[in-house]
C-alpha cells in the first residue's frame, strides 16, 4: 500500500505580509499525487469572519491540512474501487437526483418570478384581513438601554433623565455608542430577548413600572441602567410597521409557490396528454 505524508507548510509565511482576500498572485499551497490545492481555491471556501478570529496562517494551515487529509483517504476510496460499490453507486444517484430536483425547483422559480413583487398595500390589506391571525405571544416592551465605560457618566446621565433631561442630549453626552443606543430605544422588543446581553438589565426591565430608571449596574467594563417607556401586553395586536416586511416577504414567497405549482401541473397534464405517464397501484 501506498503511504501519503501531508507536505510542510513552508509557504505560509507569505500571507503575514499581503492582503489575503485581494492579492492576485496565484500559490500552489499543497500537492497529492496530481492533485494541487491553490491559495486562491482555498480562500473562496474559507469563512471571511475565520480571518478575524484567528491567526491567518494558521487559518491557512488548517484548512490545507484538512485537504490533504482528506485527498489522502479520497484517493485511497478510489484505490479500493469503493466508488464501484452497488450501494454507493445507488446513494450517489440519488444524491444526483435530489440536487437536480431542487436546482430545477430554484431555476424554473427564479425564471417564473422575474418581476413578481408585494407592495406595502398588499402587505397592509392583508393584515387587517387576517389581523386576529396576528396577535403578540409575549410581553413587548419599548425602553432605554445607557451604556458608558464610566462610572461618573453614567451617574451624570440617569441624574439628568431624572430631572427631565432630554434623551437624546444626554446620549450624545454621556453614552457609548450614541447612535445605536438611540436607535434602540425608538423600537419595541420582545420582553426575552430586551437587554438580552445584560441578563440582570432584562430582569430590572421585568420588575419596574412604566418611566422608571432602575438602579446602574457594571457588567463588564460597563456600566448599565435602563428606563421602561412603554409597554404591549401578551395576546395584543402589534403594530402594523413591525410586520410590514414579514407579511410582505411572506406573501411574495407564497406567489412564487403558486406559479411554480402551476407550471408543475402543466407539465403533469402534458405529460399525460403523450401517454407519458403510467401508474398501477394495487387494488
Amino acid at each position: 500500500m501506498k503511504i501519503y505524508h501531508t507536505i510542510p507548510l513552508f509557504l505560509f509565511f507569505v500571507f503575514l505580509c499581503c492582503d489575503l482576500k485581494n492579492s492576485k498572485d496565484e500559490y500552489v499551497l499543497a500537492k497529492v499525487n496530481n492533485e494541487i490545492l491553490l491559495r486562491s481555491e482555498l480562500l473562496q471556501k474559507i469563512p471571511t469572519y475565520q480571518f478575524t478570529l484567528s491567526d491567518s496562517a494558521q487559518v491557512i494551515s488548517n484548512y490545507t491540512q484538512q485537504w490533504v487529509q482528506e485527498r489522502i483517504l479520497l484517493q485511497e476510496a478510489y484505490r479500493l474501487q469503493i466508488h464501484r460499490k452497488k450501494e454507493v453507486l445507488n446513494r450517489i444517484n440519488e444524491l444526483t437526483e435530489d440536487y437536480i430536483l431542487q436546482a430545477s425547483k430554484d431555476y424554473i422559480t427564479k425564471e417564473l418570478n422575474q418581476d413578481v413583487t408585494v407592495s406595502l398595500d398588499e402587505a397592509r390589506d392583508y393584515y387587517q384581513e387576517y389581523k386576529d391571525n396576528f396577535l403578540l405571544e409575549e410581553r413587548f416592551i419599548r425602553f432605554r438601554f445607557f451604556k458608558s465605560t464610566r462610572l461618573n457618566d453614567a451617574s451624570r446621565a440617569r441624574q439628568e433623565l431624572l430631572r427631565g433631561s432630554d434623551w437624546e442630549n444626554v446620549v450624545r453626552k454621556y453614552a457609548l455608542t450614541p447612535e445605536y443606543i438611540l436607535n434602540h430605544s425608538r423600537r419595541f422588543w420582545p420582553i426575552s430577548r430586551a437587554a438580552s446581553e445584560s441578563p440582570i438589565m432584562n430582569r430590572y426591565l421585568q420588575r419596574i413600572g412604566i418611566t422608571e430608571i432602575s438602579v446602574i449596574e457594571q457588567v463588564g467594563n460597563e456600566y448599565h441602567f435602563v428606563q421602561l417607556l412603554e409597554e404591549k401586553p401578551k395576546g395584543e395586536h402589534p403594530d402594523l410597521e413591525w410586520l410590514l416586511s414579514e407579511i410582505q416577504q411572506w406573501l411574495l414567497l407564497e406567489k412564487k409557490r403558486t406559479t411554480f405549482k402551476s407550471y408543475q401541473q402543466n407539465l403533469y397534464l402534458q405529460a399525460e396528454a403523450n401517454n407519458e405517464i403510467e401508474i398501477n397501484l394495487p387494488n
